[in-house]
């Protein structure tokens, strides 16, 4: 191994991934190689090393201790070779890449056309790829798999490899049809004398709401339980029934009064994540900036329509 002129340094790049990876398919497709030629490539780094490198157990690869002794010196090398050779990106321009995306439906709606508004000025060759959401937990895994790119989301504190920024700050509103009996003269008593939508995705009919509400010797009547903010405006259009939405899901169109909340509730943050391998992906970077514009220009319910 003392003589590089018998290594293809390519290898080693594959190692760095398989090693992040720790799963051959995953790796490949970062990589932009099909599956086959990866396992080409681990068996031709098993041989140079003479260690199995990545070993199944239990139905996954695990890093054998020698593997886990090179990931460290292994990325460092890596890490100075691409800073002598000063690789850049091609121009945001000339890029051709898909970017995937989890975020629930209702930020993802209010985002998505200024979004790709701003991509196509500034990245056209950028796919987006927004995939299904199924919860927080769910997302964090998927990112620190290599599944997704971006998560955007009401997220716990990040730990590394994960890191994050935050989007924007929320606050709540109370949304109803325009002629709703409560929408005059709107107060705490009005807002629990009727029905509520409760959005949740895994049908859960008391929020951290009802704890408050507990709390002051007070309840509510939840009438229907849905797991999308987009079911709740034709809900609200034809019913009595009243909902407390993050301002930026109260319905935009004519027909609804919106309201402000008749006793305190605290908002939340909606965080961005992302795994640091995608640290220096300049495309992924610059779709998160842009997604960060894209929420901050979108105007917040002013609870008086």
């Amino acid at each position: 191994m003392n003589d590089l002129r018998g290594i293809d340094l390519n290898l080693l790049v594959i190692l760095e991934t398989l090693l992040e990876e720790a799963h051959v398919t995953r790796a490949a497709r970062r990589l932009g190689l099909s599956q086959p030629a990866a396992s080409n490539a681990l068996d031709r780094l098993r041989h140079q090393f003479g260690d199995r490198l990545l070993r199944r157990e239990g139905g996954v690869l695990r890093p054998t201790p020698r593997a886990e002794a090179l990931r460290a010196p292994l990325g460092e090398a890596l890490r100075a070779l691409r800073g002598v050779l000063n690789l850049s990106a091609p121009p945001l321009a000339e890029a051709r890449q898909v970017v995937r995306i989890l975020i629930a439906d209702a930020p993802a709606a209010a985002m998505l056309p200024e979004l790709q508004n701003r991509l196509t000025a500034t990245a056209p060759g950028v796919t987006l790829a927004l995939l299904p959401w199924a919860g927080a937990a769910d997302a964090l895994a998927r990112l620190s798999r290599g599944d997704v790119d971006l998560v955007a989301s009401v997220l716990p504190p990040l730990e590394p490899p994960l890191r994050g920024r935050l989007l924007l700050e929320e606050h709540y509103l109370v949304a109803m049809r325009a002629d709703h009996p409560a929408a005059a003269g709107f107060d705490l008593a009005q807002w629990l004398n009727h029905p509520h939508v409760v959005v949740s995705g895994h049908g859960a009919t008391e929020t951290p709401l009802d704890a408050l509400l507990a709390a002051r010797g007070l309840s509510r009547q939840v009438g229907v339980v849905v797991p999308s903010f987009l079911l709740v405006a034709p809900l609200l259009a034809r019913s009595d029934l009243l909902a407390m939405l993050p301002s930026r899901c109260v319905p935009a169109e004519a027909g609804f009064a919106v309201r402000p909340l008749p006793l305190p509730v605290q908002g939340f943050r909606l965080d961005l994540a992302w795994h640091e391998r995608r640290a220096e992906d300049a495309v992924v970077m610059h779709v998160a900036g842009l997604m960060s514009e894209a929420l901050r220009s979108e105007p917040e319910g002013d609870g008086g329509h």
